[in-house]
């Protein structure tokens, strides 16, 4: 048995050294990949390009626009001086934010009146505009109150007059609160799956198009030992993907890596037996590579949505919350990132491993038992 086994699997290693595209799918695409994703895929919003409409032309006024100037999170790109070129601007996307000032700005100020000032923001991408407006409100916050101390302090000569609270925020595992911190982990997560599951699904039904399924069936071959050997090897081609591109992750990108990479590579193992079970199942119901590539592809996007890898479980609806207690990647998610960025063990993880384990075996079992059954 494993004589026979250990001849299909190195028959799948020559086949796959033989092909140069499978060649740089397997070993650069992931690779190139995770250097896109981590310069691309960040949710931090820096340097808004934003006009300046300052028809007050007060120290005060210039006050604030120097505070959002000097903040990394606004970029003045403009000064503008009439309401077409206000409206021009944002219609056209060349800034985002304009920040006017109407005249008596100042003087309402120093009038002991309440001072405005219009924020006007292009909400066509709401993430950005949100948290836009989060920092402005900050900036203006801060502004207010210096000058509520300032005032104060002249008219009572004191350096303190009215209670103050100060938020001392802490952050743990991601100090700089930096999204490519978050999203590189969940890049790995999602390159294991794609290469398992379409490797996998390609490398068996690549044997039904050269016509050489039906020569292993004639052969004394089991379809267990037809199984096990054609999925070992994309096994240990996963494990080599994710120590590349786990390598990537913290020395290119300086990724902290807190936590065991024996336990994460241990988990790995787990998960695979979902994904390896996935690709089984659909190389069953494929006749083509094309026809199992694009059963791949439509089965991808919704375990990716799901999982949390971009968006946050909680803010889905509750249906769909229950849904994602189905979808392996949720788990294995968890998994990537408290062992990279917290630096947790088995005794936080191990509800999530078990998770993995259950929902691997039961896959991994229907697909055989289905690809079983349709070899014979």
């Amino acid at each position: 048995m494993l004589e026979r086994i250990q001849t299909i699997v190195v028959k799948e290693f020559k086949q796959v050294f033989r092909d140069p595209r499978m060649q740089f799918m397997i070993f650069i695409g992931p690779i190139l990949q995770v250097l896109i994703f981590g310069y691309a895929v960040s949710t931090d919003v820096k340097n808004i390009p934003t006009a300046i409409y300052d028809l007050d032309n007060s120290p005060a006024s210039r006050e604030v626009i120097r505070r959002f100037s000097f903040s990394k999170y606004f970029k003045i790109k403009k000064y503008i001086g009439n309401d077409k070129e206000e409206r021009d601007l944002i219609d056209k996307g060349r800034v985002s934010v304009v920040l006017r000032f109407n005249h008596g700005f100042a003087n309402d100020l120093e009038g002991n009146r309440g001072a405005q000032i219009q924020f006007i923001l292009d909400g066509t991408d709401s993430n950005t505009a949100a948290i836009a407006l989060s920092y402005a409100a900050k900036i203006i916050q801060k502004y207010s109150n210096s000058v509520l101390q300032n005032r104060a302090n002249i008219l009572l000569k004191k350096e303190l007059v009215y209670p103050d609270v100060e938020l001392r925020e802490r952050v743990w595992f991601n100090e700089n609160l930096e999204s490519r911190n978050y999203f590189i982990p969940g890049v790995i997560a999602m390159l294991v799956t794609v290469t398992s599951i379409l490797l996998s699904a390609l490398a068996i039904v690549r044997e039904k198009e050269i016509g050489t399924m039906e020569q292993l069936l004639v052969s004394p071959i089991r379809p267990i030992e037809f199984i096990l050997g054609k999925l070992t090897p994309f096994v240990v081609i996963s494990f080599i993907d994710i120590i590349f591109i786990a390598a990537v992750g913290v020395l290119w990108f300086k990724i902290p890596l807190r936590g065991s990479m024996l336990l994460l590579i241990d988990s790995t193992c787990i998960y695979l037996l979902t994904t390896l079970g996935v690709g089984l199942f659909i190389s069953s119901i494929s006749s083509t590579q094309q026809e199992a590539a694009m059963s791949v592809f439509l089965f991808l996007p919704v375990m990716n949505l799901l999982s949390g890898f971009a968006f946050p479980i909680t803010s889905m609806p509750k249906l769909v919350q229950y849904l994602t207690y189905i979808i392996p990647l949720r788990y294995y998610l968890e998994i990537v990132r408290g062992i990279f960025l917290k630096g947790v063990g088995i005794n936080i993880l191990w509800p999530q491993i078990l998770v993995l384990l259950i929902i691997g075996v039961g896959v991994i079992t229907i697909s055989s038992l289905r690809f079983h059954k349709r070899l014979e």
